[in-house]
């Protein structure tokens, strides 16, 4: 590419480094391995296969058919379904196709509030799921932070929504599924469950899986699942699977990405093997030791604490606005995003919260000591938000800290 494109080869590089020389703490990002790269950046990239194995309308697809085949094997034993659907382009797509699946225009939907931690696709009026259709939220106890499921069953008895959707972008603690069975069934609702956070850790036992309790099962494929940038669907219900796939296609999309999917069948490989579940502990271990870590410096974290690979920092305390945080680490190698905090007094565009993760950070190889220190550095950012050779000391520090841990794909990829 160099020689043919050097402009967009200069791009890429620089990405590179800043991917390589920084501390990737945004919650939904990971490194995905050499294999994946290799995979999504593969021929397959070439073919056109509208439809599905063995049902295609393009001729030439016999080979395509085997690496569709064997991403949808992979995924069903990974996660234990009995129908999974890898061609969704993305989280949000998987969402809209299952809604597409099993509701019409103007029906009634129930979803995690924005400002709560729920995602776009769960309801937001700017949101299509907020415009096609009538959307309502619940949110979180002003008292706890956490889910009121007795809150959730009084809208849901009031509203009668055709749907429930469970599931989060920023919500630090465990989805008790069960009871969003109960008060689907209650209301006579179909209940979605979107995983897109939480996927490695369902796959691998550290939280509650939702088949078999959801009627639907959404995610990516990019979170703690650690594949390339996509999504996923998945049931046990028979009736639900065809009109899933409808939905997807030709309901949706047309022609899928065959290279991304083998990217997802690599990386649903590498979930299958013991190694990903001891990733997935440290994952968890590796959160423990920075939430304890930054409230030991009198952080707040909305519930204060964490049950997964995420924690919500409240800044209100240390007056900072969650924008200028960001924006502090960032000068400082650290990569975070700005998050809204439950009944947020700040703007979206501002918020008062960060979210922080260790699902990339793990991938490298970092450790409690590693999540010590960077929990320091996080005190030492708020206190000197805008001492500018304060910021550039802790990402020369942080420079010399990732040099000791190499990202996987980046290192091995030729």
């Amino acid at each position: 590419m160099k020689r043919v494109d050097g402009e967009l080869f200069k791009y890429i590089e620089e990405e590179k480094v800043r991917q390589s020389e920084g501390l990737e703490m945004i919650a939904s990002e990971n490194y995905v391995s050499a294999e994946v790269l290799e995979a999504t950046g593969s021929i397959l990239t070439n073919k056109y296969a509208e439809g599905y194995s063995g049902h295609r309308y393009y001729g030439g697809c016999e080979i395509i058919d085997k690496v569709e085949t064997l991403a949808i094997e992979r995924l069903k034993k990974l996660f234990g379904c009995s129908f999974a659907n890898v061609q969704p382009h993305c989280g949000s797509a998987a969402n809209m196709a299952a809604y597409f699946a099993v509701m019409e225009p103007g029906d009634v939907l129930l979803g995690q509030s924005l400002d709560s931690g729920g995602h776009l696709t769960h309801g937001a009026k700017v949101s299509f799921s907020g415009k096609i259709y009538q959307s309502h939220s619940y949110g979180l106890s002003p008292k706890t932070g956490l889910l009121d499921y007795d809150e959730i069953e009084k809208i849901a008895t009031e509203i009668k929504p055709k749907v429930i959707m469970c599931g989060y972008s920023a919500y630090p603690r465990k989805l008790d599924f069960k009871r969003f069975r109960q008060i689907a069934d209650k209301v006579g609702a179909i209940l979605i469950a979107d995983i897109a956070h939480i996927a490695g850790l369902v796959a691998t036992g550290y939280h509650e899986s939702p088949i078999g309790i959801a009627d639907i099962v959404t995610t990516t494929t990019h979170k703690t699942l650690r594949g390339p940038r996509s999504g996923i669907i998945m049931t046990n219900d028979e009736e639900l699977a065809k009109k899933i796939n409808k939905a997807i296609f030709p309901g949706l999309q047309g022609g899928p990405l065959e290279h991304v999917i083998a990217g997802k069948a690599v990386a649903f490989g590498e979930a299958l093997k013991p190694e990903f579940k001891i990733y997935i502990g440290k994952l968890l271990e590796n959160m423990q030791v920075f939430a304890k870590t930054l409230m030991s410096f009198d952080f707040d974290l909305v519930t204060g604490g964490t049950d997964n690979h995420l924690i919500l920092v409240d800044l209100r305390s240390k007056n900072i606005s969650g924008k200028d945080f960001e924006v502090a680490l960032d000068k400082a190698g650290i990569t975070v995003n700005k998050n809204s905090i439950p009944n947020d007094p700040n703007p979206p565009q501002v918020t008062s919260g960060v979210r922080v993760g260790t699902a990339a950070l793990t991938t490298r190889g970092f450790g409690a000591i590693e999540m010590q220190r960077i929990a320091e550095m996080f005190n030492i950012v708020a206190e000197n938000i805008n001492d500018e050779s304060k910021l550039a000391e802790i990402k020369d520090e942080v420079k010399h800290m990732t040099d000791k841990f190499p990202v996987p794909g980046i290192r091995e990829a030729k």
